[in-house]
This record gives C-alpha cells, sequence and structure tokens, in this order.
C-alpha cells in the first residue's frame, strides 16, 4: 500500500489528502458489499418462501432492507462533485417574525443536530447569538463526517414555518421564516487568495449557547471582509463572527477558515457560471422565497423545489430529513439547483 512506503508522511498535506481518499475508496466499497448481500438475502428469502420455511412479512423485510441500501448508495452517487466530499458550515438566520422567527430558528437548529447525531456526524458551534426572549437569532455550526457537505446543500434556503403561535396572547395562527445557509468548509489543501488589506477585526465578550458565558475579557471576534464578487461585479463585504473558543488567537484562525469557505463557494458559482448571489442579506427573507413549508396545523412539510412532502411533522423536526435530501438529490443530481 502506498500508505506504507517509507516517506509517507514527510509531506503531511499530501498524506492526509491520500488517506483521505483511501477513506472514501473503502466507503465504497463498503456500501456496494452490503447492498450485494442484501441482494442476495432477497434472493434467498424468496426461495425459502417458495418452500414455506418463511413468511411474507420476511421477505417485505429482506425486500424493504435491500431497497433502502440501494437507494442510499444511488443517493450517493448523485454526489460528484469535489466539494461534495468536504465538512460543511451551516448558518441559521432568524427571519421576518420577531420572537416567534428566533424561536423557529432555534427548532431548525436542533433538528439540524438530531439529524447530524443520527448520522454519527461531529458538529461544533462556532457562534451563537440568543433571541430576544425566546430561541436564537443566528448560530453557526462546522459538521463533520462524510459528504456532510453533499447532503446538507439541499438545506439552503429559506424554511417556513406556520402554526398556532405560543407566543402570541390571541393564539393567532401565525408565518414566520428562517434562513439556512450551507457552503463546504475548506481545508488546507485549497488556495484561496484573500488581500490582508481587506481585513479588518473587532473583538468582544462572547457568551455561549443558552447565554452561558464563555469568558469575561474579549475572546469573541468579528471579521470584516470587502471584495468584488465577481458573479455581481459589485464590491460586497463577508461578516463572521467566532465565539467558539476562550482564544482568541484560535477564534481569529477559525474565523478565517470560514471566510475562506465562503470565498471558495462563490469561486464554485463562479465556476459554474451560476448568477445566484449566497450572502445573507441578498435574498429577502419573506413571502415567495422558501424553499420548504413547515404548516403544523395541516400535519403537512413540504419541499417546494421537489413537491416531496411529509405529514410526520415530528419525525422531520426530529432530525428525520433524509427523505427530502434524497427527494432534493434524485432531482438535481450533482449539480446545482
Amino acid at each position: 500500500m502506498r500508505t506504507q512506503v517509507p516517506g509517507f508522511w514527510d509531506d503531511q498535506k499530501s498524506a492526509e489528502a491520500q488517506l483521505k481518499k483511501v477513506k472514501s475508496l473503502k466507503k465504497w466499497v463498503e456500501d456496494y458489499n452490503a447492498v450485494k448481500s442484501a441482494c442476495e438475502e432477497l434472493q434467498l428469502a424468496m426461495d425459502f418462501f417458495k418452500e414455506e420455511a418463511v413468511t411474507e412479512e420476511d421477505v417485505d423485510t429482506a425486500y424493504k432492507h435491500a431497497v433502502e441500501l440501494t437507494e442510499a448508495l444511488e443517493m450517493r452517487n448523485m454526489l460528484r462533485n469535489d466539494e461534495d466530499k468536504m465538512d460543511a458550515v451551516l448558518k441559521i438566520v432568524a427571519g421576518a417574525g420577531g420572537t416567534e422567527a428566533q424561536d423557529w430558528a432555534d427548532m431548525l437548529f436542533r433538528m439540524y443536530q438530531r439529524w447530524c447525531e443520527s448520522h454519527g456526524y461531529k458538529t461544533e458551534i462556532t457562534n451563537w447569538q440568543d433571541g430576544d426572549e425566546a430561541g436564537i437569532k443566528t448560530v453557526t455550526m462546522q459538521v463533520e463526517g462524510d459528504m456532510a457537505y453533499g447532503y446538507l446543500k439541499s438545506e439552503n434556503g429559506v424554511h417556513r414555518l406556520v402554526r398556532v403561535s405560543p407566543f402570541n396572547a390571541q393564539g393567532k395562527r401565525m408565518t414566520s421564516f428562517t434562513s439556512v445557509f450551507v457552503v463546504p468548509l475548506v481545508d488546507d489543501s485549497i488556495e484561496i487568495e484573500i488581500n490582508p488589506a481587506n481585513l479588518t477585526w473587532d473583538t468582544f465578550r462572547s457568551s455561549g449557547a443558552g447565554g452561558q458565558n464563555v469568558n469575561k475579557v474579549e475572546t469573541g471576534v468579528r471579521l470584516h471582509y470587502k471584495f468584488k464578487n465577481e458573479l455581481t461585479g459589485q464590491m460586497d463585504e463577508i461578516v463572521i463572527e467566532n465565539t467558539e473558543s476562550r482564544s482568541q488567537f484560535d477564534n481569529k484562525d477559525n474565523a478565517m477558515r470560514l471566510l475562506r469557505s465562503q470565498l471558495y463557494e462563490i469561486e464554485l458559482q463562479k465556476r459554474r457560471a451560476e448568477s445566484a448571489k449566497i450572502e445573507a442579506g441578498k435574498k429577502k427573507i419573506e413571502w415567495g422565497s422558501q424553499i420548504r413549508s413547515y404548516v403544523f396545523d395541516d400535519r403537512r412539510v413540504k419541499d417546494h423545489r421537489t413537491d416531496y412532502q411529509t405529514s410526520n411533522v415530528q419525525a422531520v423536526m426530529d432530525g428525520n430529513i433524509d427523505g427530502f435530501i434524497k427527494a432534493y438529490l434524485m432531482e438535481f443530481g450533482g449539480g446545482n439547483e
């Protein structure tokens, strides 16, 4: 094996890239073998059923298992872009609707956390801002795991909630919006040009999730980067806050990584000649722009891009969003919408 050749670790970046490639190929082989085994078990169940050795229910169970594994492999095959293999940065921003929208942002954050947990993904909160009365104004988290960006890119857009609000004294049905932004998390193997002259920093005291005190000194950092956005031809600004660490140095380091991730996303869009704007605030978080609606009273969650919907609202809010991700990937393939 190439990984066992003397001097393999002399170039650490190259070695890590090679190990990542090996891990990816190993995953493909494992998934293929799992599908092959499930299909063989289904055939065996059919043979036993003909001999009345197993029940029809046993055959149905084997069939369902084989279909699930096959569809999962087929969905993975839709993730062909280089960036699909990367980790992801997921940012949630409460939109129109005040406290109701901030509570909705918190609910979406919980939904994505549950989804990540169920798939064995590691998450790390890099910025958190509490809501005025409840919920959160914004949260940014890094998601690390196999094909994290490839799967989560389907969540990029505005999510609309319709429910009887617990924050409304009259018990009125209310509509609120929260925006989700997903970009690939770049590593050191990707070169992104950043002009230091266009960078400015602010520092501030930070607090953790739920108001937990992180540090009484100014460890939180806010990065401002002004640049010409080649997608729009206009001057633009990226603002990134990082409060993850007790160390201002570490927070600055991670903020720079998040900046490179956003610039990389813009470069990806430029390569594909897309004119869509990806920065927060450039698409109004209001009526007509949502990608998905969650209507609690009618027990319905519907994706407006694929028309995929489910009546099991509670399961969705508990992180079961694989059906939406699958529908998106199967319709739009390895490309972008």
